[in-house]
């Protein structure tokens, strides 16, 4: 990511801490759990908190909680009155990584997925049902980052609001993704995809704009429409993060592990609409892939077929495609466009 940001995410680094800290203050406790008897000692807390804090000292691109400021900047620039300080809305850098990390916990359960960040996932390390807890809590402990802003209650809210819908709309979407990589002979058309995506993935991406755009001062109704441009964004990168783990493989994580899962990503289903006498063969090695496992044949077969239609670079191109067209609509945020470009892969 351009050094231009270094020091924005140096000071969100400071608020994850300060936010999830294993020193376990008084005022941390009482912010997280209220009165607590005394028979509830640390090591509790910390078989509840570690996991999920392993996991974002593991590190991350930080891209939605970098997102979020820069939209509040770009909406404190344009308006006399912000909503909050710059340092309330680096605050509020939590709620929107600790929703994300508690998702990969609970995705990694459900895919079944070994690694997370080249380290074993928090269900292999600690345990399934520890892990499912953990990031349980974590998603309602997001929020108490708006319970302890010094603002007024109609802010917090919306703030509320917001993080309560897009919360359910991530889940709604994981629901969708669950149900088709769990039936091998289904394949959803792509608009549904599309849709699956924009709930699964856009939904953090949607909340990290508009939680910063009304910080900054904007109305409702604009922090509205440019979430669903920051929704549209959140596809683009899914599309890619799809095909790098068809091509490159995705950091910390085996190359094709899509596959052994049954994804039903982009380049799977364009090579069905264009090829549908596949379609029997793609879910034979989704089969195989799933019973033999990562190493499998069956991997590299469904990747080679992929590849051979040309189906991974006609979804590469519409993945980029849609950041970049979004990302115009930022015309007054240089450095949101910035953002997002600077993360688009080299080569692909």
């Amino acid at each position: 990511m351009d050094n231009i940001f270094t020091a924005r995410l140096e000071k969100i680094e400071k608020s994850l801490s300060k936010a999830l800290s294993m020193d376990f203050t008084r005022d941390w406790q009482d912010a997280s759990f209220g009165n607590l008897s005394q028979s509830v000692k640390k090591e509790h807390i910390r078989a509840l908190i570690e996991p999920n804090k392993a996991l974002i000292d593991l590190g991350g691109k930080r891209w939605r909680p970098l997102f979020l400021i820069l939209c509040y900047e770009a909406a404190a620039t344009k308006n006399k009155e912000t909503a909050l300080t710059e340092q309330q809305a680096y605050d509020l850098t939590s709620l929107v990584e600790f929703a994300h990390t508690a998702s990969l916990i609970h995705d990694d359960i459900e895919d079944s997925a070994d690694f997370r960040r080249g380290q074993p996932a928090a269900h292999i390390k600690y345990g399934t049902d520890t892990a499912i807890n953990s990031a349980d809590w974590l998603y309602l402990q997001a929020p108490v980052c708006i319970d302890t802003l010094n603002t007024a209650a109609d802010i917090k809210l919306t703030f509320y609001e917001l993080y309560s819908k897009e919360m359910r709309k991530l889940l709604l979407g994981q629901a969708m993704d669950i149900k088709w990589h769990s039936d091998t002979d289904f394949y959803p058309k792509i608009e549904a995809y599309n849709a699956m995506v924009k709930c699964k993935t856009g939904t953090l991406a949607s909340l990290a704009c508009q939680i910063g755009l009304i910080a900054g001062g904007e109305s409702k109704e604009i922090a509205w429409r440019f979430g669903e441009v920051a929704a549209n964004i959140g596809i683009g990168f899914q599309i890619i993060d799809d095909i790098l783990n068809l091509t490159k493989g995705n950091p910390g994580k085996k190359r094709g592990d899509d596959i052994v899962e049954g994804k039903k990503s982009l380049p799977v289903l364009l090579h069905i609409k264009n090829h549908p006498q596949d379609k029997s063969k793609i879910s034979e090695l989704f089969n195989q892939a799933r019973k033999e496992g990562i190493e499998s044949n069956a991997v590299e077969e469904c990747i080679a077929l992929l590849s051979r239609s040309g189906c991974i670079e006609q979804a590469a191109a519409l993945g980029e495609q849609l950041i970049k067209e979004n990302c115009s609509l930022f015309e007054t945020s240089p450095l949101i466009s910035q953002l997002f470009l600077s993360m688009l892969p080299k080569d692909l």
